[in-house]
This record gives structure tokens, sequence and C-alpha cells, in this order.
């Protein structure tokens, strides 16, 4: 459990959040959301300890613990897998070392036979001597294997590093445990493992994520940053999201409903004041007037852009023809007879190992040769492609984001390009920053604003979620659910994939597997037919 009191924090002369007074509770996973620099990892630092408030303070139990997820993934290249998992308990692998040390001291004395007792005793109480079977037991769980366990950190990909990490934080069994996008750089396995690991967690856990499906999964509450402080609520994201939807909309019609009121009040009373016989009548309708409030709607910090696809032309009944398909890197044969066609309407989702599909759309997108086959595109269609990796767009020095999406636009007129640009988020000035200093998630809305323009009716999406914002996120799903053209597209968000694919490839050492089903479906059939 943890308890904040009063607590304030300032950046310079801004305000994160001011006076919070809230209750985390054992048993419960409070999902931390808020727009981008609402403060949410900041909000995490002082919950640890890391950072001090500038007002209030942290109230946690005598023998709580707090554990958070190290984003560090360098900091223990010399350690072991395993040793590195135990550290998340500190005072468990500080006995482990110093019982090593003693023990392997030649002038072992009596003293040190004391000391050694009492941390043999401290080491079964801990449960020590299940210490390399626990953590062992997390590693496979995350799916890094037993051969990997002896092995030091910097023989490590990044990806296992990372569930490294995360084993080690879950390994302490604190009461408190704070994660910070725990499922970044994690496969659907290992997410899955994640998500069922949180839910039967006893005790408080508290985590930041731009997973939707994840915080669906384990939240049980949503702690909401916005307007300068944090408010719990009940529930899951996707209820916290709809309910707000739901009252931001109710609160604006009642508005509505005033607004349309008022003006029907003022136009009879600007008619008939002058007027003898209207005049005690216009008197009375003024005192209704007064006494018409609007509720004090506060413009959120949240800002969501408007994405919307719009075909220019629909899409003939040729599409896209793939036959025989083969690509080889470095003489390995990566891709291997891939066939399928695009029908009217499909919402393909590639999955498998993601160099692969990124290869495969590539080449559909023609930015990329292929050694065998053949990829036919219809006549009528009109492509658009977002890869993974948009660096190459962003290059160019001295040009503004105006000046870089007016070329991908037909309409000449800056005013349109402004103001398509505000609608993504890049009001006022901001539209005139340079392109190649834009951030991850700036460079991002730039390429949906591209592809926007270019009025495709095939979109080609290589994980289009990366570096987005909640916000974001949450309006392409909800454009590409609504979006009339076809559609191939890779993600790592599993509500995305869900909410948007009628149907699934699979990306095998032996070609595909395609199924028309959705994407939970898939994975259902799946599990079915591997047990």
């Amino acid at each position: 459990m943890i308890e904040t009191r009063n607590i304030s924090v300032r950046f310079g002369a801004r305000t994160l959040y001011k006076d919070v007074n809230i209750k985390f509770t054992d048993g419960n996973c409070y999902g931390l959301i808020g727009a981008n620099g609402a403060g949410k990892s900041t909000f995490l630092k002082v919950l640890s300890g890391e950072l001090q408030p500038d007002t209030g303070e942290i109230l946690m139990g005598n023998k709580e613990t707090i554990y958070t997820l190290k984003q560090d993934h360098y900091a223990y290249e010399e350690y072991k897998v395993l040793d590195t998992v135990i550290m998340g308990n500190e005072r468990m692998y500080e006995i482990m070392q110093e019982k090593e040390q003693l023990y392997a001291k030649e002038d072992f004395s009596d003293a040190d036979g004391e000391r050694a007792a009492q941390l043999e005793a401290d080491f079964a109480e801990m449960d020590g001597w299940n210490a390399e079977s626990d953590a062992a037991s997390l590693l496979n769980g995350l799916g890094i294997t037993t051969d990997l366990h002896d092995c030091l950190m910097k023989e490590l990909t990044p990806s296992q590093k990372v569930k490294v990490l995360l084993a080690q934080a879950l390994f302490g069994k604190p009461n408190n445990l704070l994660l910070d996008e725990p499922t970044n750089g994690l496969d659907i396995q290992a997410i899955a493992w994640l998500e069922d690991f949180l839910v039967q967690y006893e005790n408080t856990v508290i985590v930041v994520s731009h997973d939707r499906h994840f915080l669906n999964k384990v939240c049980t509450h949503i702690a909401d940053v916005d307007f300068g402080q944090i408010k719990i609520f009940a529930g899951n994201y996707d209820f916290w999201y709809e309910s707000s939807q739901l009252l931001a909309k109710q609160m604006k019609d009642a508005n509505k409903k005033k607004e349309d009121k008022i003006k029907e009040l003022e136009a009879f009373i600007a008619r008939f004041s002058a007027n003898a016989a209207k005049s005690k009548q216009a008197t009375s309708r003024k005192k209704i007037l007064d006494k018409i409030v609007l509720d004090d709607l506060q413009p959120s910090t949240r800002k969501y852009p408007f994405i919307e696809f719009k075909s220019e032309r629909e899409s003939g009944k040729s599409i896209l023809f793939v036959e025989g398909l083969t690509k080889i890197v470095e003489g390995v044969e990566v891709l291997k007879n891939i066939s399928f066609s695009l029908m009217k309407n499909d919402k393909v989702a590639l999955i498998g190992n993601p160099v692969y599909t990124s290869l495969l759309l590539k080449i559909l997108a023609q930015k990329e040769s292929y050694d065998a086959g053949s990829v036919e595109i219809g006549q009528t269609i009109t492509q658009s492609y977002i890869p993974s990796d948009n660096s190459e767009y962003f290059s160019q020095e001295g040009v503004s984001i105006t000046q870089w999406l007016s070329q991908y636009s037909n309409i000449d007129d800056l005013s349109y390009i402004r103001g398509f640009l505000g609608r993504m988020l890049f009001s006022g000035e901001e539209a005139l920053k340079q392109v190649h200093v834009l951030s991850g998630g700036e460079k991002a809305r730039c390429m949906l604003s591209k592809s926007m323009l270019e009025g495709p009716n095939l979109l080609l999406l290589d994980d289009p979620t990366n570096h987005l914002d909640l916000e974001s996120i949450q309006s392409l799903n909800n454009s590409l659910i609504s979006y009339t053209g076809e559609l191939i597209f890779t993600s790592h968000d599993h509500q995305f994939l869900q909410t948007i694919a009628n149907r699934i490839i699979e990306i095998t050492d032996d070609g595909i597997i395609d199924r028309r089903m959705s994407y939970d479906e898939y994975l259902e059939k799946e599990k079915h037919m591997k047990s």
C-alpha cells in the first residue's frame, strides 16, 4: 500500500500536479495514464523515492518495499543472467555474496563461523535455498531458456535483457511494484505471461503503458493524470475511455441545449425590449437568461489527432496478387513461396518474425526487390506505405513540416496544409519546426498525415503505432476500423490487431498460414492445433 499526502511537483514555472492525495491499495493494479509530458514517469520516481516532491510526503508501512523496473539495459553487463535476477532481492543477494566470501577464507575464525550461522538463518528465513529455482522459473516464463541462465548479460540481445530486468523486478516480490512500459521489447508470449503474473499478484502494482490490451487485462483501476491532478477510477482502460468519452458528450449536449436556449432568449429580448406591449415579457426572459450558466468544461490536456483515411477512388476487382514470392538475404531464403491475393474489404494482419513481415511489406510497396515469383498490383490501386523505420523521410535539414508535407499534396494552398497539420496537433509555430529535429511521435504523425493526403485505397502499414501516445493510437485505431479501402499491416499492439484485422497471414519458414478470422480467433485456433 502506498499513500500520497499533498504531493506537488513543479518544473520551473510549470506545475505537473498539486496537492495529490490518493491511496494505492494491495491486490489492485493501477494503470497510470495521461498525455505526453503530464508527468507519469515523474510520479513513479516520486513514489519510489528517486525524486523528492516539492510538497507533501509518501506514506508506507514499516515492512513495505518498492521495486521499480530498471530502464538502463546495460547496467549489469558483467553479471550472470541468474545473478542479475536474484539482485531483485538486494538483501538476499548481499547475504549470498557475504556467505561466499566467508567460506572462501583460508583463515576461517570462530567469529566467521558465528557470522556464517547468522547469515544461513537469515538466508533460510528468506527462502534463499529456492532463489535460483525461483529466478529460473521467472526467466523461463519470459522466454529466457535455461541455456542462457549462466551467460553474462552482455551476451544477450536487447530484447532478452529487457526480459531479465523484468524478471529482476518481479523476483523480490515487493509489496509495491512500479512498472514503466514493461511490455516494451517483449514478444506476444512474454506479454501474455506477464499479464497472467500480474493478475495473480497479491500486492500493489502501478504501471505506465501504451499497450491498451495489456492495461485492460491487468488493471483494476486507472489513475488519470490530468488538470494538474491525479484521480483514480475503478475499471480498466477501455471502461475509463468509454466512460470519459460518454461523459464529455453528455456535458457538451447539455451545454448545447443551454446555448440554444440562450440564443432564443437573447433574440427575443433584442426583438421586443423596445416594444412597450412586450417589455414585461422581455424582462422576465432576461431574468431566465441570467440564471443560465454553462457548465465549466475543462479543456483536457489530452489531444486526439484527427485521423481519417479517405480513398480518392474505390478499388477495382483486381487489387493485389502475390504468387510464389521468394526473397534470399545473405544466402538464406527468408521468404519462401509466398502466395496470396487481396480481396475487397480485406484488412490483413501480417504476423510472424518482424524482420520477415517488414521485408514483405517493403516488397509489396515496391521498395525492395525479390528473387523469384511475382507481385501484381491492380490498375485502380493507389498505395500508401508507412515503414517501421521512417528516418530516411526526415533527413533533410532546413525543411519545415509545412514544406515537407506540401510535397505530398496536389493542393497548392499553404493555409490548407497548415489547417491539416493543426488537426494532427501541429498548431501555430509547431508547423514551422524543422523535420530533422522532430521526435519519434511527431515523425509518426507526419507519416500518417502524408498517407492521408495520398488518398490511398490500399494501405501498407508497418507497426504504425510505434512512437505514438495512447491518444494517437486510439485515433488511428478508430480510423482504420472505419477505413473502407484495403489494408495490410503489422503491429505489436494486441488490441490494434484484434479490432482491425479480418484476416491473419502468418509468415512461416515454409510459406504462410492464411486464415479469414480475427486475431484472437487465430490465436485460439493455433493453440488448439499445437496442444
